[in-house]
């Protein structure tokens, strides 16, 4: 197995940002490496230069390098006492709210955004929400924005939701055929699958929940302090941020405007700053 120097991945990432505009620079060192290695022994590339080259001049090749070196491991209702404690205390807390916005940023195939539609689905708050599901992954996107995930997955996520505190049977949400099945309409209709980098863009609405589970693990401390200070712009006073098992905001420059909620990664910003 070949592989690049840190020189060479660095001047990789100086071409991305300025033929792109895509800045990898923030995200921890070892992890992007190892992904990039990967893709280069992958695709059996003759040189380093040959490879630079097709990055820099191939769009396509610049998609396929997105895909592979960006993370999508989710699955449905993961952390089932995390949503089970969306269900029971977070999202009721918003069931005042005339329309209700969720961000859900760093998506990936999308399991994470159909049950968040479940849960506001069963707490009759659907019909006012709407779920912007962002990455920064269009290939994942488009999958996401089909509704359509392996049928073998869905045992596991059936157990998930039930040990979330799913009262339905979970087949009620989606149609089998084949091999794969395919959630409702209803679901698919209130979720805004659009690409968004953490990294370079702004805020774009107010809302009153964001999510961002197992994204920033992936960044430097500078970065991971970003992409908060860009969540905390987007969240309206007394709005929750959730982020992932091993994240956090503690040390970070928002910490003093949040108050954490339970015994799971979410904040509650305060109404003074």
């Amino acid at each position: 197995m070949n592989t690049l120097e840190n020189d060479e991945i660095n001047e990789l990432l100086d071409d991305i940002l300025e033929v792109y505009g895509y800045d990898f620079t923030g995200y921890s060192s070892a992890s992007i490496k190892r992904r990039i290695v990967r893709l280069y022994n992958l695709d059996k590339h003759v040189g380093f230069s040959e490879f630079r080259f097709m990055l820099k001049t191939d769009p396509n090749y610049f998609l396929r390098f997105i895909e592979e070196v960006t993370v999508n491991v989710t699955e449905m209702f993961r952390d089932p006492e995390f949503y089970k404690e969306l269900r029971e205390n977070i999202l009721p807390s918003l069931g005042t709210y005339p329309f209700i916005r969720i961000w859900l940023a760093g998506c990936s195939t999308g399991e994470e955004a159909y049950s968040i539609a479940i849960l506001l689905k069963e707490l009759n708050l659907l019909h006012k929400s709407l779920i912007y599901a962002t990455d920064i992954n269009a290939a994942v996107l488009e999958r996401a924005a089909s509704a359509l995930f392996p049928l073998s997955e869905m045992k596991t996520y059936s157990e998930n939701y039930m040990r979330s505190g799913g009262p339905e049977d979970f087949s009620h949400y989606y149609s089998a055929n084949y091999t794969l099945a395919k959630f409702k309409d209803e679901l698919r209709s209130k979720i805004l699958f659009s690409t968004h980098n953490l990294v370079s863009d702004r805020s774009f609405n107010e809302f009153q929940l964001i999510l961002c589970r197992n994204v920033l693990i992936y960044f430097d401390r500078p970065l991971q302090y970003k992409a908060l200070q860009l969540f905390d712009d987007s969240l309206e006073n007394l709005g929750y941020l959730c982020l992932g098992t091993k994240e956090t905001i503690e040390f970070s420059p928002i910490n003093k405007k949040y108050k954490k909620i339970g015994e799971h990664k979410i904040w509650r910003k305060s109404r003074n700053e």
